[in-house]
């Protein structure tokens, strides 16, 4: 019996695999139908709007977050939608920068008909990686919103209003150099030509564009009569409109879409309604996907996706997805719009996430997403072992993650051949957000050690990792992430444990907000020998720096200066706090006790305290 389950399992594997996306052809269209080579081609998967571009690179000390993915994040992404049962990763639009600055993103253009060699390389990248996985993507041109760039900004550069982008001349013209570029161009890792290839499922006009059909039915016949292999998906913004008639009718557009998002008097049931209608109007003309759907809770996705399921509709697409991040843990994505509750997905699903239930939510998803092509759902795939990164200090352990790994085990060693004691057991990584993931609290000064990791998840335990050491041990190390008081010796005045906002500080879920002359004590075991401290100031005009003393008991305290870093953000779109690192270097012998004092309103996001003799 086991022998025969054991057969029907890997046969239920090889059938899945078959069924996954044949690179070979492109994506065509019959009608209302998606279609790979002879069989109809439908999914449920995500948007990853940063495959190709992260906007949320957020380390303490970052002044711009934006930065190219490598081919590891890029990989993680698309094999996480592959282990999801997704065939498709919707990208976010190709950037443009801003005619007179500031420009802290590394924009795809620089100005019309100018183009940045680096930002398509990474395009580049994601491409070759999407045909070794086999999953395909849609790539919009254009931003109606201004995040990236967008209309605006291209017509700015001919000095007209972001309404003339539809029809003037000039700013025409100088989108279309745009659509010329990328089409055109020729990878920098495969050789292969964009319009040449089978990883692109669709070129979309544009992101939530309020374009008039005259402007669509122009660029759709520039995009075919330069690339007759894929298709054209209209990025005209339905939202409660009805799809254009014109669109309907036009021969070079392939696929209209719609997005939902919840509103006044716009639930689910009212979602589902529109996703019916819409499918209903297409029906026998064009082929019809929902581009982006969130911020709903479970029961309302999964009518919402139900009616996509049951009613033809070629494919859905959540909102969204963000993958492992190369420095280790997650890249993380408050959703602004999403009524403070909502962040963007990290697969498996985390216990960071039940507030807008990602693990449930993640597991509908997969769920669907095999459902959709009719297969059952098969077991999760073992995890691979994750890649320990370089080690400086036991307090600051941090590893690129596995995809599907729901947590981690840190194992220990005095020899690189073992044998091995594990110090830390079940480490979730998304508990922090661009700090370090794990700290060993046990290490003992004037030892060195060897570390390894092994990923987790419902299927079993990883190999283990890349050993890295010796790590030497200079002093005991206190992190206190300020999840709770445990840490703090004493406090008092008014501090609230703060979680809510986390966009504006970094991300960091986890924080002490206090006001003027509240406080905290430390305690160490040790002679205290170093501290630092990171805070957010919540008065960027006129922020008031802490104030720090030291005691020996604990009654008698002398006060100290530290030395003050500040990483102002280049452009705050979301409205960042100010980040200011504080450290405390060489306190005299004999000091237990650190008392931090607020100045003004201000969060404390992390606090190291090395102590020993």
């Amino acid at each position: 019996m086991r022998l025969l389950t054991a057969v029907l399992a890997l046969l239920l594997i090889a059938t899945t695999a078959a069924a996954q996306n044949d690179m070979e052809h492109f994506i065509t269209r019959s009608g209302d139908k998606l279609m790979e080579g002879r069989q109809e081609y439908r999914f449920i998967s995500f948007n990853i709007p940063n495959l190709h571009i992260v906007e949320d690179n957020m380390p303490f000390d970052a002044t711009n977050e934006w930065r190219f993915p490598n081919e590891f994040e890029i990989a993680d992404a698309l094999l996480t939608v592959k282990q999801m049962g997704g065939r498709v990763a919707r990208l976010y639009v190709l950037s443009i920068c801003k005619k007179d600055g500031p420009n802290p993103i590394p924009c795809h253009v620089k100005r019309p008909g100018g183009f940045n060699e680096e930002a398509f390389r990474a395009l580049d990248k994601v491409l070759e990686i999407a045909n070794r996985i086999g999953v395909r993507v849609i790539i919009p041109f254009v931003d109606n919103w201004k995040w990236w760039g967008g209309i605006e900004q291209y017509a700015e550069y001919r000095g007209k209003s972001a309404a003339e982008f539809w029809t003037d001349r000039g700013v025409i013209e100088d989108f279309k150099k745009t659509v010329h570029f990328t089409i055109r161009r020729r990878n920098t890792f495969t050789g292969t030509l964009y319009k040449d290839d089978t990883a692109i499922l669709a070129w979309e006009t544009g992101n939530e564009l309020y374009s008039p059909y005259q402007w669509t039915k122009e660029i759709a016949e520039l995009i075919k009569s330069l690339d007759s292999n894929h298709l054209v998906l209209d990025g005209y913004y339905l939202g409660n409109k009805e799809i254009q008639t014109d669109a309907l009718d036009d021969p070079n557009i392939d696929i209209v879409s719609s997005h939902h998002y919840p509103g006044p008097n716009k639930g689910a049931a009212e979602m589902a309604a529109d996703i019916l209608r819409f499918r209903q109007q297409t029906g026998g003309k064009k082929v019809y996907i929902v581009g982006e759907v969130g911020f709903i809770p479970i029961a309302g996705m999964e009518q919402v996706l139900n009616t996509v399921i049951r009613n033809g509709v070629a494919g859905a697409l959540g909102w969204s997805l963000r993958f492992h991040n190369r420095d280790g843990g997650f890249y993380w994505h408050s959703e602004p719009a999403g009524g403070g509750l909502y962040k963007a997905y990290h697969f498996p699903g985390f216990a960071t996430g039940d507030a807008y239930e990602e693990r449930a939510l993640l597991k509908l998803m997969r769920y669907k997403a095999f459902e959709i092509r009719a297969l059952p759902e098969p077991p999760h795939e073992a995890v691979k072992p994750p890649k320990l990164l370089a080690i400086t200090n036991v307090a600051a352990i941090s590893w690129q993650g596995s995809v599907g790994a729901s947590s981690y085990d840190i194992e220990r060693a005095v020899s690189p051949a073992g044998p091995w004691t594990l110090v830390g057991m079940d480490i979730d990584d998304t508990w922090v957000q661009y700090q370090s993931l794990f700290a060993d609290a046990y290490a003992e000064p004037g030892n060195s050690y060897y570390y390894r990791v092994r990923a987790k998840n419902s299927v079993g335990t990883s190999d283990p990792s890349n050993v890295v050491g010796p790590v030497s041990v200079k002093d005991h190390t206190i992190v206190d992430e300020l999840v709770d008081f445990t840490r703090v010796f004493a406090r008092g005045g008014s501090l609230l444990l703060a979680t809510a906002n986390a966009r504006e500080f970094k991300e960091d879920t986890h924080r002490l907000k206090g006001s003027e002359e509240s406080w905290i004590i430390y305690r160490t075991l040790q002679p205290l020998k170093n501290a630092l401290l990171w805070a957010f100031m919540e008065d960027e005009d006129a922020p008031k720096d802490f104030e720090f003393h030291v005691s020996a008991d604990g009654v008698s305290f002398v006060r100290v200066e530290p030395s003050v870093t500040r990483f102002p953000t280049e452009v705050n779109p979301y409205g960042y706090k100010l980040p200011i690192q504080y450290e405390l270097a060489g306190i005299s012998s004999g000091n237990h006790f650190l008392k931090i004092v607020f100045k003004g309103a201000a969060q404390i996001s992390r606090v190291e305290l090395r102590h020993g003799r």
